[in-house]
C-alpha cells in the first residue's frame, strides 16, 4: 500500500506536479503517496463535466444502471481488499471498514435500482378546470447541472459512494473532492467507474486540498453541492454561495433516550450494549454516534453500571486486528481535542466513571455523569468516543433534553410504547427517530438528514437524487382524455 496513486480526471488517469503522502493514525506507517492536479487539472476536469452535461442527462437509464451495477460487483468482489485499505488510511477497525464496504455495496446497488426507475414522469390530468379541456400535464426531473460532492473522512469509502452513486443515477456529472487525511477509497472507487461505459468528463476524482475549495465552490459551473463534514465549514459554504443548491449532512449531538417502561433486565442489557457499542463504534467519529443518555430516573441506577460495564469491555488497539472494536481517532491533534474537552467537564464538576486517557491518537472509550451544561462536552459534537449520562424525572422533560441542542440529526427513544414512539416523532426536532435502538442506525436507502445546525437537505440515493434534479413540466394540448 506505499504505490503512489494518481487520480481520476474526466475518466481517466492522471498525475501532476505535487504529490502528499497517506500515513496511518494508528502507527504512522505510509499507506499511500497521492499525486495532486494542477490548477489547470482542475480547470479541465470542470470543463469536462460542464460539458457533458445534455450527453450525461440523455445517456440510457440502463447504461447508467449497468455502470452503477458494475461498481456494485467489483467492490463485493475486492471486498477485504477494500476494507483493510479503509483501516489503513482511517484507523477504523476492521470490522467497522468491512461493514462500510458492505454499505457502499448497497449504495450502487440501490442507485443502480433508482437508475431505473426515477423520472419516469408523472401525468396530471389539467381539464379539472374548463381551461384546462383537452390537456394534460406531464412532469420529469432534470440535473440542476455537475454536482461537486465533498467527503469527510470519517467514512471515506461509503460518504464518497453517496456523492458518486446519486449523481450517476440522476445524470449528473460529479466532481469528487475525498477529504485529504482519507483520499485512497475515493481513488479507488475511480478505478472501478473506469472500467465502466459512462461519458468521459462524467465524473472525476480530485484529491486537492481544503484551501483550494473556494475556488471549486465558487465556479457556476458546479450548481449543486454536497457537503459532508462540520456544521463551520457546511454553512460558509452556503452562505458565500446563496444561490446555489446545497446539500449540507452536518453535525450531531446524538441522543438515546431510555424511558421508563423500558425497564427489564432484557431491556436494559439491550440498551447498555447498544449505547456501548455505538458511542465507540468508528472511535466516535460519527455524526450519529450517542453522545448523550438520557435516562428516566426509575431505570437510571440499573441502566448506568450496565453501560460502563459494557464501555469497558470494547477492546481497543490495534485497527487491522479483528478482535478491535475501537481503534484510534484520525489524528492526535483530534485526540487532544477530546482530552481537553473531557478534563474541562471534569473540572467543572462532571463524574469521570470510566476512561479519560489519551495514548497518541487514540482516547480510550469513556463515561461522564452529571456534565455541567454550560461545558463543552455538553454542547458541542465530541467526535470522539465519550458518553455522557443524564437523568430526568418525566417522558417531558427528556425531550425537551434531546432538543436542548443546537444539532437536530438523529435520536433514538427505547420504549415499547406506540403512542410514545409517535408522541417522539412528533416532538423532537431531529430529522430521524429510532425507535428501540440508538441514533446511530441508519440504513443508506432511507432520507438521511437533520434540522437545526445538523444541516439541510437529504442523502439517502433518491433524495439525493431529487436535491440534484428539478421538476420541469410539459404540458400536452389538444387530447382526448
Amino acid at each position: 500500500m506505499t504505490s503512489t496513486h494518481a487520480f481520476w480526471l474526466a475518466g481517466r488517469q492522471a498525475t501532476g506536479e505535487d504529490t502528499f503522502d497517506v500515513t496511518s493514525p494508528w502507527d504512522g506507517r505510509l499507506v499511500g503517496t497521492v499525486a495532486v492536479p494542477t490548477d489547470a487539472q482542475v480547470e479541465e476536469a470542470v470543463a469536462a463535466a460542464h460539458a457533458v452535461l445534455a450527453e450525461f442527462a440523455a445517456t440510457p437509464a440502463h447504461v447508467r444502471a449497468a455502470a452503477l451495477d458494475h461498481v456494485s460487483r467489483r467492490l463485493t468482489e475486492r471486498a477485504e481488499e477494500i476494507a483493510r485499505l479503509i483501516s489503513a488510511e482511517n484507523g477504523k477497525p476492521l470490522k467497522w471498514a468491512r461493514g462500510e464496504v458492505g454499505r457502499a455495496v448497497s449504495v450502487f446497488r440501490f442507485a443502480a435500482e433508482e437508475a431505473r426507475s426515477f423520472n419516469s414522469g408523472d401525468a396530471q390530468r389539467l381539464d379539472t378546470d374548463a381551461g384546462g379541456a383537452g390537456r394534460l400535464a406531464l412532469t420529469r426531473r432534470f440535473p440542476h447541472g455537475a454536482v461537486l460532492g465533498i467527503a469527510p473522512f470519517n467514512f471515506p469509502l461509503n460518504l464518497c459512494a453517496h456523492k458518486i452513486a446519486p449523481a450517476i443515477a440522476a445524470g449528473a456529472p460529479i466532481i469528487l473532492k475525498p477529504a485529504p487525511a482519507t483520499p485512497l477509497s475515493g481513488l479507488l472507487l475511480g478505478e472501478l467507474l473506469a472500467e465502466t461505459d459512462l461519458p468521459a468528463g462524467s465524473w472525476s476524482v480530485l484529491p486537492v486540498a481544503n484551501d483550494r475549495m473556494p475556488a471549486l465552490v465558487q465556479d457556476e459551473r458546479l450548481p449543486v453541492i454536497s457537503f459532508t463534514g462540520s456544521d463551520k465549514v457546511g454553512y460558509a459554504i452556503m452562505d458565500s454561495v446563496p444561490r446555489k443548491r446545497c446539500t449540507l449532512e452536518l453535525g450531531g449531538n446524538g441522543a438515546a433516550v431510555v424511558l421508563a417502561d423500558y425497564a427489564s433486565d432484557k431491556d436494559l442489557d439491550w440498551a447498555a450494549t447498544r449505547i456501548a457499542t455505538f458511542s465507540n463504534y468508528q472511535g466516535g467519529q460519527s455524526c450519529i454516534s450517542v453522545q448523550r443518555v438520557i435516562a428516566d430516573a426509575s431505570v437510571y441506577e440499573r441502566l448506568v453500571p450496565r453501560i460502563v460495564a459494557a464501555v469497558e469491555a470494547q477492546t481497543t488497539g490495534d485497527p487491522s486486528d479483528d478482535a478491535t472494536d475501537v481503534g484510534p481517532l484520525v489524528n492526535e491533534e483530534a485526540a487532544k481535542r477530546v482530552e481537553e474537552w473531557v478534563d474541562e467537564a471534569v473540572r467543572a464538576g462532571a463524574q469521570l466513571l470510566t476512561g479519560g486517557k489519551r495514548d497518541g491518537a487514540s482516547y480510550t472509550p469513556t463515561v461522564l455523569a452529571d456534565v455541567p451544561a454550560g461545558t463543552t462536552l455538553a454542547r458541542e459534537e465530541v467526535f470522539g468516543p465519550v458518553l455522557t449520562l443524564r437523568r430526568v424525572e418525566t417522558e417531558t422533560e427528556a425531550f425537551e433534553a434531546v432538543n436542548d441542542s443546537k444539532y437536530g440529526l438523529q435520536a433514538g427513544v427505547f420504549t415499547h410504547d406506540l403512542q410514545t414512539a409517535f408522541r417522539a416523532h412528533r416532538a423532537l426536532e431531529v430529522g430521524g427517530v429510532i425507535v428501540g435502538d440508538v441514533p446511530s442506525y441508519r440504513a443508506d436507502q432511507m432520507p438521511y438528514g437533520g434540522v437545526k445546525k445538523s444541516g439541510v437537505g437529504r442523502e439517502g440515493v433518491r433524495f439525493a437524487m431529487e436535491d440534484y434534479t428539478y421538476e420541469r413540466v410539459m404540458v400536452l394540448t389538444g387530447l382526448d382524455l
